[in-house]
């Protein structure tokens, strides 16, 4: 049995914004920024929320406390249903490809992402999705992108009741960062081109494989079940 674990912006869903304006009338909001909240200039893509709030507290000198950060995080989930309603579109392809996971009974999945698990749960459930992954890794576990893996693995064992080599584990995702969270743990990294970045530009860090999008399923299924 092979385990998939999917990111989820970029990769899963296109969110043409969402998250960055419901985060940043987060910020606004709950610690009356004179100003309005401008997170562009955060390189968050492939991050994890607790570690976007990080360096949002470092941006407009907050204190960094467990109690700020739960008031962030909370008022963001908070903001996400409306903003997903505006721009967030399920990526081509996605649809079928869950579906046919469902279909195998040689293929796991779960989910490898930096969201918060509820935040995870709110973009999916918008879409029909969050049913397809019984288990996953989420920002509540880490921080760290880094650390996460472990996580994933840990509940895939637990909720399948068998252990997964590192060869059959494929992290499919869309950024840089991704693919170093497959590598450190000794998984197949699958680069996808639906975020931020170019193919060549995923292809320079060093992935199993790369495509430009997910739209073939012959395409996924050639190299999931390539050796």
């Amino acid at each position: 049995m092979k385990l998939l674990l999917w990111d989820i912006d970029g990769t899963l869903l296109a969110s043409g914004g969402a998250g960055l304006r419901a985060l940043e009338q987060a910020t606004e909001s709950v610690f009356n920024l004179p100003v309005p909240a401008d997170l562009s200039t955060i390189d968050w893509a492939g991050r994890t929320d607790r570690w976007i709030a990080a360096k949002i507290f470092e941006k407009y000198d907050i204190e960094h406390t467990p109690d700020n950060v739960t008031r962030l995080l909370e008022t963001y989930i908070g903001n996400l249903p409306a903003e997903l309603s505006r721009t967030t579109a399920v990526l081509p392809g996605i649809l079928a490809l869950l579906t046919e996971v469902q279909q195998r009974n040689d293929i796991a999945q779960g989910l490898l992402t930096g969201n918060l698990e509820r935040g995870a749960k709110t973009k999916l459930g918008h879409f029909d999705l969050w049913n397809y992954f019984p288990f996953g890794a989420f920002a509540d576990d880490s921080a760290i992108r880094n650390e996460l893996g472990p996580h994933a693995l840990r509940r895939a064992a637990a909720h399948h009741d068998r252990t997964f080599a590192p060869t059959d584990v494929w992290i499919i995702g869309d950024t840089p960062h991704d693919i170093a969270c497959g590598q450190i743990i000794g998984a197949r990294t699958l680069a996808v081109a639906t975020g931020h970045h170019t193919r060549d530009q995923l292809a320079a860090h060093a992935p199993d494989a790369g495509l430009d999008d997910l739209s073939n399923s012959a395409e996924f299924w050639a190299v999931i079940d390539g050796d």
